[in-house]
């Protein structure tokens, strides 16, 4: 079993007690002046810091609230697995538990006799414990925890204890008290609790430098957990939700780490799909929220979400035209909160201090406080029926030996108590221990009717009843391991088939490139009159359906280029060559002149950093020719010279080898280029003399 790990505040330095020799404050409450105080204490760690009692005050009083909010009132205590609210509230319905409904009220009033924090806190943690269903039985309007309704006021609504609560959590005769916060009533520091609760109900708790969330599990498997930990077998336990849905444990280490939830969709057909299930931290609002806020990004495509949920989850979603219903899945797991990620850490109070602990670790202190309290009430019991069993011989002889006529003529308390002890001296090997004076005090107060009716047949019949129970409870003493097992094997008998599993466990999830679920919504466009490019750009060149995650590459005519973030509307000037999606391994081809000579060169981009500006082209150069991809051919028309035999030319650009954007590429010629094309254009003389550019 690994050691709990427990939680520290920072240590903090002794503080300087104060110089008794300075002076103390004036009548008014200020202090005197500077020069007529001896030297201030510096704080050790402080070099510098005036440290003043104000100080060692705050310090004090900073500390007191700090363990005050750990220990009593957002984290949970191991013992019980309650926060302090929680176990006031339940002593209060165990108060006030007649089997009838109590008004929530009523419960909440009775309630505050023992909670220091208003009624609010306690109606909404009564609520959150009666929606868990495990403790408290509610009728009424608790809310809804599918579409985060809240509760009816608590005048409306009623409650009482589960048969649960009332058999696993209460034992006055072992329950340690202490006085309430008024010093007026009496409360339990701790319930007597043989359930798991802490991991039954999970908790969250934000306290003062740190914060606790426990995930709820499922209660049968809990049980047979600590089943197969008094029996020394290997176990698991995992998280169990009451919105149910689709659970990826992977990362879910023992309640460290962190468990995937997806909300369970069902495709209804082919444009329509239907949630069915939640996960956890959401709600039907929650999620339509999340849906809409997606769509309106741009991230999915949805026509309509209809929300017919009552009794259970039912929202259905539709597709629109060209959208099918495993894309529109895919989708929602990647973009809303149909897929959530839940953190959990585990930190409780133990022995007064915070500790962090796994779930393993908790079901074995679990297991062994089961144990501890059987054991207690066993004893408990064995006591109880020796007594009864020792009475019930004292009632006997008392009866059938008449011992009770030698009082008659008894005149004094002590000539009374004096008589029953020489009439049972003739007995007293039949009792099971010394006739005492409370025994005596019990027999005087046996009423003659029962004296006249006393039944010799029953009585023994009873007697034999009590022996043999006193005997099963001596049994169970002797190997109090078993009669735990046999006590969770019968809550487990009765109560598992009410509480099933609701979350499905889940070995994988199928991992949704988020990328590759976008849906394409957003068409880029180019207006070259006014310099924008963008999404809410309206115009005709260069137009590029994207997702919300993709880049642009935008290249000039001076050769620079840089990859931007998707623009709703960006202005880049006239001067823009060419914009499209980045691909790092798609090649390029780029013609351009340099001073004397143009150049052909095929290349790649390679990686970018986004917004950084880089050069494919020499300073001053202009570009003269750039595709994505490679062309067949390139038609080259130069311009007009003096004594100038070929005017126009074609290459083959495959012959180029590809490199880097910043390769100075492959000779074309030393003549003026008017244009180069990867098509014959306007002008283009197909019956003139036409070579072919060899490049060697």
């Amino acid at each position: 079993m690994s050691a709990a790990k427990r939680i520290k505040p920072t240590d903090q330095p002794d503080l300087p007690a104060a110089d008794p020799a300075a002076p103390a404050a004036n009548g008014n409450g200020a202090h005197v002046l500077a020069e007529e105080v001896p030297a201030i204490p510096q704080h050790p760690f402080s070099p510098g810091k005036i440290e003043l009692p104000l100080h060692r005050r705050v310090d004090r009083g900073f500390l007191d609230y700090a363990s005050y909010v750990i220990r009593d009132r957002a984290i949970p205590a191991l013992a019980d697995g309650l926060k302090p609210v929680q176990r006031r509230i339940l002593w209060a319905l165990h108060e006030k538990d007649d089997g009838r409904f109590i008004k929530v009220a009523n419960v909440v009033g009775h309630a505050m006799q023992y909670h220091p924090h208003g009624d609010a806190s306690i109606g909404d943690a009564l609520v959150v414990l009666t929606n868990k269903r495990y403790l408290i039985e509610g009728q009424g309007n608790f809310g809804n925890v599918f579409t985060g309704d809240v509760a009816a006021a608590p005048r409306y609504i009623e409650c009482r204890l589960t048969e649960l609560a009332r058999t696993e959590l209460f034992n006055d005769q072992i329950t340690e008290f202490v006085p309430s916060y008024d010093g007026r009533n009496q409360e339990p520091v701790t319930l007597p609790c043989k359930l798991p609760l802490l991991l039954m109900l999970g908790t969250e708790g934000i306290a003062v430098g740190m914060s606790s969330r426990i995930l709820p599990h499922n209660f049968p498997e809990l049980l047979e957990a600590q089943v197969a930990i008094l029996k020394k077998q290997s176990f698991k336990c995992l998280p169990d939700f009451f919105t149910g849905g689709l659970m990826d444990a992977r990362d879910y280490q023992d309640g460290k780490g962190s468990i995937k939830v997806r909300a369970k969709i069902k495709i209804k057909d082919d444009a329509s799909v239907v949630i069915k299930e939640l996960p956890p931290t959401t709600t039907t609002d929650s999620l339509i929220g999340s849906i809409e806020d997606a769509a309106r990004k741009g991230k999915i495509k949805i026509k309509s979400i209809n929300d017919f949920t009552s009794e259970s989850v039912e929202i259905e979603i539709r597709a629109p035209q060209g959208v099918s219903a495993e894309q529109l899945v895919d989708a929602l797991f990647a973009f809303t909160d149909c897929e959530v990620t839940i953190a959990s850490r585990i930190i409780l109070i133990k022995e007064n201090r915070p500790v962090e602990m796994t779930v393993s670790d908790i079901l074995r202190e679990n297991a062994a406080q089961l144990v501890a309290l059987l054991k207690r009430e066993l004893e408990l019991r064995q006591k109880q029926l020796e007594d009864e069993l020792h009475f019930r011989t004292l009632e006997r002889i008392f009866i059938e030996e008449r011992i009770y006529k030698k009082i008659e003529q008894c005149k004094t308390n002590d000539a009374v108590l004096a008589a029953v002890h020489e009439g049972f001296k003739p007995f007293r090997k039949e009792l099971l221990r010394e006739l005492a004076a409370e025994d005596v005090d019990r027999l005087l107060q046996v009423r003659i009717r029962r004296i006249s009716l006393f039944d010799i047949n029953q009585h023994r019949a009873e007697m034999e009843k009590t022996r043999a129970e006193l005997e099963e409870t001596r049994k169970h003493l002797k190997n109090v391991t078993k009669f735990a097992i046999a006590h969770l094997e019968a809550l487990l008998e009765k109560y598992g088939p009410l509480y099933p599993r609701l979350t499905t466990k889940s070995s994988r999830h199928e991992e949704i490139d988020v990328k590759e679920a976008a849906f394409k919504a957003f068409k880029i466009a180019y207006d070259r009159e006014s310099g924008y490019v963008g999404y809410k750009v309206a115009g005709e060149e260069f137009r590029v359906d994207c997702t919300k995650f993709d880049k642009l590459l935008l290249i000039f005519k001076d050769g620079h280029y840089k990859m931007v973030e998707l623009p709703e509307k960006l202005f880049v000037g006239p001067d823009l060559f060419y914009c499209g999606l980045p691909d790092r391994e798609r090649i390029f081809t780029c013609a351009y002149t340099d001073r004397d000579a143009s150049y052909l060169k095929r290349f790649t981009f390679g990686g970018t950093i986004l917004n950084k500006e880089y050069f494919c082209i020499p300073d001053k150069s202009r570009i003269l020719f750039f595709e994505p991809d490679t062309p067949k051919e390139l038609f080259i028309r130069y311009k007009p010279a003096p004594h100038q035999k070929i005017s126009q030319q074609t290459c083959n650009p495959a012959e180029v080898d590809v490199k880097g954007p910043k390769t100075r590429g492959r000779q074309i010629s030393i003549k003026d280029v008017g244009s180069i094309t990867s098509k014959p254009t306007r002008g283009w003389d197909a019956e003139a003399a036409t070579t072919k550019l060899q490049f060697g």
